[in-house]
């Protein structure tokens, strides 16, 4: 495992809601985040069918462009009645003329369980692929997962994506009605953060 040297990291995403989670589960540990806008860095097509292919593309553009480490995350929830649906295509069902539209995306969910006749409880769980990687070419890799399950309707005015449907095993609030503070202890991205942490800062 190849430590880091900064305690200043660039994180390759241009989702808002993604980097001000990464922000502040990182900022306990002293480290400070650089999102790639304030790099102007541009978005590299994700061509690959597994959350770490696609997390390696974004890597290691980044790091490639800056000549910096560059951690890059890719997730999506995966529900069982849908074989797994949307996985990682998860952003691609809030895809539509206009940018993403993330109720049209639950919605599509919601219809789908409901035309496949999938009984209740709808188990589910977000998966997280982080990839730190180098200018040189090498890379280090952190997976986290949550489980839970999925329910409708949607609840809940915080958090980001799919977050209104998702309540976590153990627990009887979803994500978005839960505070940052509530999601980011029990997180799949927490979880893979935490492996991170270990790893390259241990």
């Amino acid at each position: 495992m190849r430590n880091l040297e900064s305690r200043e990291l660039l994180v390759a995403t241009h989702n808002a809601g993604k980097l001000a989670e990464i922000r502040a589960l990182l900022a306990p540990h002293g480290v400070s985040v650089i999102g790639a806008d304030e790099r102007n860095l541009d978005e590299p097509c994700e061509t690959e069918t597994t959350f770490l292919g696609n997390a390696r593309i974004k890597a290691h553009a980044a790091a490639k462009a800056t000549g910096l480490p560059a951690l890059a995350d890719d997730s999506g929830i995966e529900i069982d009645a849908l074989d797994g649906a949307p996985g990682v295509y998860t952003a691609n069902w809030a895809e539509t003329e206009h940018g993403r539209d993330f109720t049209r995306a639950m919605t599509r969910a919601h219809d789908e369980l409901v035309a496949r006749g999938a009984p209740e409880p709808w188990t589910a769980r977000f998966r997280c692929t982080l990839v730190l990687a180098w200018p040189d070419g090498h890379d280090e890799v952190f997976p986290g997962k949550v489980e839970g399950r999925v329910v409708w309707p949607t609840r809940g005015m915080h958090g980001h994506g799919y977050d209104p449907m998702f309540v976590p095993k153990g627990h009887d609030l979803t994500f978005a009605e839960m505070n940052a503070d509530e999601k980011n202890r029990i997180s799949h991205r927490a979880d893979a953060l935490n492996r991170f942490l270990k790893g390259c800062f241990g």
